[in-house]
């Protein structure tokens, strides 16, 4: 799936962003929040986020959930690179295996509602409300 977000941002752009974000919050990991065009869910109010590098898929896709307010009966996938990740695995270690060559992270969001999907990328740029 083609990325919005980095048809919408050019490359020097990320580039710059994601530098300056690692050196200020060496101990959090970008990511950048897409939903799949075909999926019925709540579009999220926000696309980029800025996590803590300990935290896990597990829990990064229970934030997602509590923000699209999301129904426990709908099942919600998180996909970097279109791949399902372990949801153990840590954010950091998502990120370092998928980040681009501008270091910004692969998408990481993907969600399905229902079998609706939205794809997450784990990007170097600021969350929105910092």
């Amino acid at each position: 799936m083609r990325s919005k977000f980095k048809d919408e941002h050019p490359f020097e752009k990320r580039k710059a962003e994601a530098e300056r974000i690692r050196q200020k919050y060496a101990d959090r990991i970008p990511v950048i929040c897409e939903k799949v065009e075909k999926s019925d869910i709540a579009t999220i109010d926000k696309k980029k986020y800025l996590v803590p590098a300990d935290l896990t898929v597990g829990q990064f896709v229970y934030v997602i959930r509590k923000r699209i307010k999301l129904s426990p009966e709908k099942a919600i996938f998180i996909f970097v690179d279109e791949v399902l990740p372990p949801t153990a695995a840590l954010m950091s270690s998502i990120y370092e295996e998928h980040k681009d060559e501008d270091d910004t992270p692969a998408r990481t969001h993907s969600v399905t509602a229902e079998e609706e999907t939205m794809t997450t990328t784990p990007t170097k740029l600021l969350d929105e409300a910092t």
